[in-house]
């Protein structure tokens, strides 16, 4: 395998992973938002800090929809900064192989000019 062929498997691997990333980061969005609407819908009046209830009540509903909250709230985070790390990541192999075609084209460049001016007799 030479280090073309090298980066572009890297690049497709990288992109994967960053398409996986988006779909974790939308999960736990749903996730998120689902523990939200189930704190609303089973608790009368919940004390809220930003967007984590402190004070429930003790019944399984509520703490169902307290581990949606936490875990999507993980997941999100998860989610955007392995986006960022894969994309970082294609950005340097894409950055390789430009500077590996620039050197294969300017290697594949004839040595003798033509003068097309000139013509033949």
């Amino acid at each position: 395998m030479s280090f073309h062929e090298y980066l572009h498997e890297k690049a497709e691997e990288s992109r994967h992973n960053e398409t996986m990333a988006y779909l974790v980061f939308i999960a736990g969005a749903v996730f998120f938002i689902g523990g939200i609407l189930e704190t609303i819908m089973l608790t009368q009046n919940p004390n809220w800090f930003l967007l984590i209830p402190y004070r429930i009540q003790s019944n399984s509903g509520s703490l169902l929809g307290l581990t949606l909250i936490f875990g999507g709230l993980t997941m999100t985070i998860f989610g955007i900064a392995s986006s960022i790390s894969s994309s970082r990541d294609r950005g340097w192999y894409m950055q390789e192989l430009a500077k590996a075609n620039t050197m294969k084209q300017s290697t594949n460049k004839p040595s003798v000019k033509f003068d097309q001016n000139k013509k033949n007799k």
